[in-house]
């Protein structure tokens, strides 16, 4: 009698699934071209991982549509960026992950509020959703010191959720 693999029995199934309730399946060669894209090498500083925080290019789009001056969502990206790699870098990308991040809009000159996931989505109808919900399978990463392969990874506008 034949053993079932682990993607038959396991990740095909979550796959499945996750495409029943609307996601859409990202193949795993387009979402690591998508995670190179998006990697910049950070200059090692001791005590600190060598990896960057990037968004991924949906995530990228996503803050194109809702910051139309260039500039400003440059240095938006540059704040995400240079996030600590360390527990108060974690808890600063926690509060924007939870809309609690401003930005400074140069052409209002001031302070608004960044939007990153709409949570209101829960209670919209698949056709109305502001979110772009993704998954992907055997996803590899590697943060300049360790490497991991992911077995489904979800993304929802482009950020990695696990």
């Amino acid at each position: 009698m034949p053993v079932s693999g682990e993607h038959k029995t396991v990740q095909a199934r979550i796959l499945k699934y996750a495409q029943e309730i609307g996601w859409t399946y990202v193949p795993r060669d387009e979402a690591e071209r998508r995670a190179a894209l998006t990697r910049m090498p950070r200059r090692p500083r001791s005590g600190h991982a060598t990896s960057r925080r990037s968004l991924g290019t949906c995530c990228t789009r996503k803050l194109a549509r809702l910051i139309r001056n260039t500039k400003t969502q440059r240095a938006v990206g540059g704040e995400f960026q240079r996030l600590h790699a360390d527990i108060y870098g974690n808890r600063d990308f926690l509060n924007a992950l939870r809309n609690q991040h401003k930005f400074f809009c140069s052409e209002e000159n001031r302070e608004l509020d960044l939007t990153l996931i709409d949570y209101d989505d829960v209670a919209r109808s698949r056709e109305q959703w502001r979110n772009v919900y993704e998954v992907t399978e055997e996803f590899y990463t590697h943060n300049g010191k360790h490497g991991t392969r992911e077995d489904v990874v979800f993304l929802i506008n482009g950020i990695r959720c696990w």
